[in-house]
Parts: structure tokens; C-alpha cells; sequence
């Protein structure tokens, strides 16, 4: 239990439901849905929806999505992979003869198809209580008649100045005169709530086809993308087979490849036998943290690739094996030589959502635009901005990750469950782009290991060895001893640009029949239960 008096807030306790998002509108809307008979996933879709709207920056239905679903509570999990498709016209020869060396952020290049509507749509209609129709109204309502900025929206906003005022239509869209505008103003998306009304009329094909895909396909021709027509009324995601290990007499579940889930297995399984330190920001178990993930993330850059169409080393990373053997190149009194420099591009905003019912139906679902505004591409008659996430491909077609036609990019979206003893005990998940498989270990290991409340879990500083930058990141919080301490072993250390990541939890009490959850307060978010 938090120490009552210093600054902080206390996990939020219910009894029939409960959900936590970054937002309180989404929420709300949330509580709404469960309230009205809707099951957590129905939940979950109509505050993505929400969240669609209200924190602009993070996340859109120009996005991607992933979901984990648990019915009942149980460990029959249904996973939902709604990521994007590079488009069928792509050859990786051609990026070579343009003398490309990457994909830029804000090129047309960078747009895989968006998979969130699709997952949307087919989610709710497989495993829903209630028609998509209904779970978008609440979005549609606050796209239409304005909503209040928040103050991380309003930061992300800002953040994302130049981004937008590249774009005369997507500057009209969000800023005023030319700045962000400041918590608490109104702000309302039109073209986006009309969007909206078309795809709760329609359901996908008002998104992937007609005059909402004309618009964007257009759009994208207009900067040179090769999408098609085809290439948006063929998407479709896949359900897949989820993927799980053991940790300290729990199960962790995650999505497995192309998404980065597998990694934050591979951390946990790393760090299990080490010894633990005395608290999470002590530097002996900093040390530990930041080896393990500089390991981790090598193995992740060399390898994690769309399995459809590369070989992914799936079975060695979740091996005792695979674990072992990079456990011992750990040492306890140095940090290990710098590694070759990676791709300095990264992108980190998203939004998770973690909802369970009165049923404990658990959904764990994720909804991201990659960096702020995505590609800063925006299809103004339809008010959507299109995600980023072709920029995650290589462009050597040597590598497991190389751009391919109708191949899905390394991804960093990755919702998570909990199991022990057949029952889910947690639904949890962490924003932050590259983060996120790193914070999933960090999340669970200070809330598991340490004996934190989901609320302080979340609340403690964290830090990050970031694969792209070569030293760690950390925030101001971090404790100075701590730092100086694991300068001295050679690590390299930089602040952090902003706060790192953020994240939602619900926990499960099947013997007292509770629930409990926390929101991250590096965002504008809440839990709330009923």
C-alpha cells in the first residue's frame, strides 16, 4: 500500500466492472458500454474509438490494432492481429534504385494499410454483445460536437507543430493559429465524425472501400505511394495463435510475432534466476534491467519479422536455452562493449486499453498510430491521418525484416495477459513505441517481484536502454545515486525527451470476487470500476 502521505493515487476497486484507459472520456465511455450490457470487448472498441478522437496524436483509424481476449476469465485466449500489409506493388529493388537508405517518416512509403477498422469490425461482430453501430456513437458525438484537450493531448500536440503545418488541411484540423491548442479548449473533427457515420452504417467497407479509401489512395498517389484500391478492399487481419511463459508461478500471454511480445518473454526469462536487488531502482537491479534489454532488443533488431513470410526465431527466444546463454554474458561489475549502432528511429505513441466485466471477460487491446500523427498524411474530406509503420521495414532485402509485397512490418504494439492456475489474474498492457517490450518486464516485475500496488508499478520512474540511441533513458525521477553508481560500470545514460511509455492494469481477485485497476499518470488517464 502507497504511503498515504505523499502525492499519488490509490488503485480504484470494484466489484462488477471496471476499465482503465489513458483518457477519462474513453473511460467513461467504457463504463458505459459494460453498464448498458456490453462485454469488455464491446468496451474496449467503443473507447478506442473514443480515444481515436480525443488523443489525436496517439492513436486513429488510420492505425493498427491488437487484441487479447480472454472469455470467462480463462486461458482459452483469442488473439486478434490487426496489423497492416505493405502494398502489393512494392519491389525492395526499387527503393535501392532511388538511393534509399531507409523509408522516411512523412513519405507515402511509410503507410502500410491501416488495420484497425478491420479488427474493429471483426472483433465485435465475432466475439461483441452489442453492433459496432451503436459502440461508435459515443465517438462520433464528441468528433462532431468538440471535445476538451487534455493535457498530455495538448502536449502531444504541440510536440507534433511541424508535423502539421506541413499540411495546410491537418494544421486547420488541430491547431489554432498555428499553436496547439492548451488544456481545456474545444476541439471538434468533423470530416472524422462523418467518417465515423459512414463506418457504423457499413462496418469495414465503408472504411477499405468507396469514397473513404478513394480519398486516402489518392492522397497517397499524390506523394508517390504505390497503395492501390485493391491493396485496402483485400485487407484483412488474422485471429493467431497466442504465446505464453512462465514467470515466478504465473503465465504470461502474449501475440506472437510480428509483434515484439516474444522479446518481453525473452526479458523475463533472462531475469528470473538473478538475484533482485533491494528495490527496482536500486543500480544492481538497474544494471541487470538495462543488460537484459540491451540483450534482448539485439535479438529483436536482428530477427523480428512478419512469420508469414520470414523465418522468425520464435522457438529459440522463448527457450531456457536462448536465455541462459545470454544471461551469462552479463556481468555484474561492467557494462557490456557498446553495441553497432541501430536505426536511429523510433516512434512511441499509442494507446492501451484494459477492460474486464462482470462475466471477468478480459480484453487487453491496443490501437496505435506508431509516432505522433503517424505519417503526418492526412486525407482531409474523411479526417483521416495515416499511420507510419512501413518505416519499421528494412530496406536490405537480406534481412528477416526486409520490405516485401503484402508483408506485415516489425511491430511494436503488444497487449498482454496474466494467468495462474487457469484464470487470468491480470490484464494489463504499456505504451511507448520501442518501449513497450521492455516495460512490459519492468511492469510486471516491480508489481510481481517487489510487491508494489498495480498503481505504484506504474508510478515508479522508469528508464530504458534504447536500441536506436545507445545509451539508456531515463526520467528525472530516476535516483542521481543510482545513475552515478552505473556510470562508473560504463553505462552511458541521457534524459529522457519525455516521460517513458504509460500503461493500464486490471487485476483479478477470483476468492473476494474484486477488481482492481490503475491508469498511468504520465497520461491524461483513469481506471474507474461500477
Amino acid at each position: 500500500m502507497r504511503d498515504l502521505e505523499r502525492p499519488g493515487r490509490s488503485p480504484v476497486h470494484a466489484l462488477n466492472g471496471m476499465a482503465a484507459t489513458s483518457q477519462p472520456l474513453a473511460t467513461e465511455c467504457a463504463i458505459n458500454v459494460l453498464r448498458q450490457g456490453g462485454n469488455a470487448l464491446d468496451a474496449a472498441v467503443a473507447a478506442c474509438a473514443v480515444q481515436c478522437v480525443v488523443e489525436p496524436a496517439s492513436t486513429g483509424i488510420g492505425g493498427d490494432c491488437f487484441c487479447l481476449y480472454a472469455p470467462a476469465g480463462g486461458t482459452e485466449i483469442i488473439a486478434y492481429n490487426g496489423s497492416g500489409r505493405a502494398p502489393g506493388a512494392v519491389q525492395p529493388e526499387w527503393y535501392r534504385d532511388q538511393g534509399m537508405s531507409e523509408i522516411a517518416r512523412n513519405s507515402a512509403h511509410s503507410v502500410t494499410i491501416p488495420g484497425a477498422v478491420e479488427a474493429w469490425d471483426r472483433l465485435v461482430a465475432d466475439h461483441g454483445r452489442k453492433p459496432l453501430n451503436e459502440l461508435l456513437q459515443p465517438a462520433i458525438k464528441l468528433a462532431r460536437e468538440g471535445y476538451p484537450v487534455g493535457s498530455r493531448t495538448s502536449r502531444d500536440i504541440a510536440h507534433e507543430r511541424d508535423t502539421m503545418t506541413a499540411d495546410p488541411a491537418l494544421a486547420r484540423t488541430f491547431l489554432r493559429e498555428g499553436e496547439a491548442p492548451l488544456p481545456g479548449q474545444r476541439l471538434a473533427q468533423p470530416a472524422l465524425a462523418q467518417c465515423l457515420e459512414r463506418i457504423a452504417a457499413a462496418g469495414r467497407r465503408a472504411f477499405y472501400e468507396g469514397p473513404v479509401a478513394e480519398e486516402m489512395v489518392a492522397v497517397l498517389k499524390a506523394r508517390g505511394g504505390l497503395q492501390e484500391l485493391e491493396d485496402f478492399a483485400g485487407h484483412r487481419g488474422e485471429y493467431v495463435t497466442p504465446i505464453a511463459s512462465d514467470y515466478r508461478g504465473y503465465r504470461v500471454h502474449q501475440c506472437p510475432p510480428n509483434g515484439q511480445g516474444v522479446i518481453a518473454l525473452l526479458l523475463l526469462k533472462i531475469l528470473e534466476p538473478l538475484t533482485l536487488g533491494e528495490s527496482p531502482l536500486s543500480p544492481e537491479r538497474i544494471h541487470l534491467e538495462i543488460e537484459a534489454g540491451r540483450l534482448a532488443y539485439r535479438e529483436r533488431d536482428a530477427g523480428l519479422a512478419d512469420p508469414a513470410m520470414a523465418e522468425v526465431p520464435q522457438a529459440l527466444w522463448l527457450s531456457d536455452a536462448c536465455a541462459a546463454e545470454l544471461r551469462a554474458r552479463i556481468r555484474p561489475d561492467a557494462a557490456l562493449p557498446p553495441f553497432p549502432a541501430q536505426d536511429a528511429r523510433a516512434g512511441r505513441d499509442t494507446v492501451y486499453i484494459s477492460v474486464v466485466d462482470r462475466d471477468r471477460n478480459a480484453c487487453s487491446f491496443i490501437n496505435s498510430l506508431y509516432y505522433g500523427f503517424g505519417s503526418g498524411i492526412y486525407a482531409p474530406n474523411s479526417g483521416v491521418v495515416l499511420h507510419n509503420r512501413g518505416m519499421s521495414f528494412a530496406l536490405d532485402p537480406e534481412h528477416p525484416n526486409g520490405i516485401a509485397p503484402g508483408k506485415r512490418p516489425r511491430h511494436t504494439l503488444i497487449p498482454g495477459l496474466v494467468s495462474k492456475e487457469g484464470r487470468i489474474a491480470l490484464c494489463y498492457g504499456v505504451m511507448g513505441g520501442e518501449y513497450q517490450a521492455f516495460g512490459h518486464m519492468q511492469f510486471l516485475t516491480r508489481f510481481l517481484d517487489y510487491g508494489l500496488d498495480l498503481q505504484e508499478a506504474q508510478d515508479l520512474a522508469r528508464f530504458f536502454p534504447h536500441p536506436f540511441k545507445g545509451a539508456t533513458q531515463y526520467e528525472a525521477a530516476l535516483p542521481q545515486s543510482s545513475r552515478r553508481a552505473l556510470e562508473s560500470l560504463g553505462h552511458r545514460f541521457l534524459p529522457a525527451e519525455r516521460p517513458i511509455g504509460g500503461s493500464q492494469a486490471i487485476s483479478i481477485d477470483w476468492r473476494e470476487g474484486v477488481l482492481t485497476g490503475a491508469s498511468d499518470p504520465r497520461k491524461d488517464g483513469c481506471a474507474l470500476g461500477y
